[in-house]
């Protein structure tokens, strides 16, 4: 089976060829790895890749983080926006929000996250910034070790715009 990338921002009206029906934005997954929760630092998107930040879209909305491989304790998962990325740019990390989409949340296995949840940080089901990159940060926290994975769950907001 072959596989398909995009950098577009996906969108349905649900079939409808008369343009009439509000375009909806699909909903996007990636996994993240933690090497250790007692370090802060940049949340990896695979433990074979050490270079490999998380970085979301502008317009990212994180709806629920799911821990798939869990450590003791609990982690903090946040971000930070960038600018000026690209070839040939300084890329500047702006100022973290350390508990974005996570606030003190146990690092047990098989454990999701949702808006409203106990352990959602601030601006989970919030856009994070609207019109800059995010990385996604973890923060230490006392007493807690070891490796965590999971899944960020996200859409892009874009206020019903469609293409084409």
């Amino acid at each position: 089976m072959a596989l398909a990338t995009t950098s577009s921002i996906w969108r349905s009206t649900g079939g409808d060829q008369t343009r009439t029906a509000t375009a909806g934005s699909m909903s996007m997954h990636t996994p993240f790895y933690i090497a250790n929760v007692a370090v802060t630092g940049n949340v990896l998107a695979s433990s074979s890749l050490p270079n490999s930040s998380v970085i979301l879209p502008a317009g990212a909305v994180v709806t629920s983080v799911a821990i798939t491989s869990g450590a003791t304790g609990s982690v903090d998962l946040g971000f930070a926006p960038l600018s000026q990325v690209g070839p040939g740019q300084a890329t500047v990390v702006g100022t973290k929000v350390p508990q974005g989409f996570l606030a003190n949340a146990t690092t047990t296995n098989r454990v999701s996250v949702g808006i409203g949840a106990t352990g959602g940080g601030a601006y989970l089901g919030n856009v994070a910034n609207a019109t800059n990159l995010v990385t996604v940060v973890s923060t230490a926290n006392t007493g807690t070790t070891g490796a965590v994975t999971g899944i960020i769950s996200y859409f892009v907001y874009d206020a019903g715009q469609q293409n084409v």
